[in-house]
């Protein structure tokens, strides 16, 4: 498949499908803030075209990324090959925590959440969806906060993105 889209940061080339999101100011203030330990267990939540599951995985002892987007799963494969990462990335199709085991344990979960106010209507697309926070920007944010705690180990961290 042919991307159409190529998102940079630092060294890193990844490619983004038109369904996707394409990486911006909010992805990349989480990649420069990224701090991961060797041993370490991530989950990206929402990973889009893989760009912070790559970055985590040149460090981390596993990573898992997950996201509601099929293409996006392709997408961040095809990023995670090129990166050659793709080993220590599992990759999970589903709706927030649904795809993750009850006993799962993460000691860092990051997640570049839909947090814009929005409309229904705008919520229908691939792209929207990962954008569009409902109306007062927390509809995604909201039901992440519910679950993460149930999947974050002792000591773990979360790193995510809102705006008001």
């Amino acid at each position: 498949m042919v991307y159409p889209k190529k998102a940079y940061f630092k060294d890193y080339v990844f490619h983004v499908d038109e369904h996707v999101y394409e990486p911006a100011e909010d992805t990349f203030l989480i990649a420069e803030k990224l701090k991961v330990n060797e041993d370490d267990v991530v989950l990206d939540m929402g990973t889009g075209c893989g760009i912070l599951a790559v970055l985590a995985a040149e460090k981390a002892k596993s990573v898992v990324a997950v996201d509601i987007n099929p293409y996006a799963i392709e997408c961040a494969v095809k990023n995670a090959e090129m990166n050659s990462t793709k080993e220590r990335i599992e990759f999970r199709l589903g709706d927030l925590f649904p795809p993750i085991k009850p006993n799962e344990q993460f000691s860092l979960i990051l997640f570049n959440s839909p947090y814009l106010p929005s409309d229904p209507d705008e919520e229908t697309s691939w792209v929207g969806k990962a954008w569009a926070g409902g109306p007062n920007g927390r509809k995604v944010i909201d039901r992440f906060v519910m679950d993460a705690p149930n999947f974050l180990a002792a000591g773990g961290r979360i790193q995510l993105v809102q705006s008001s």
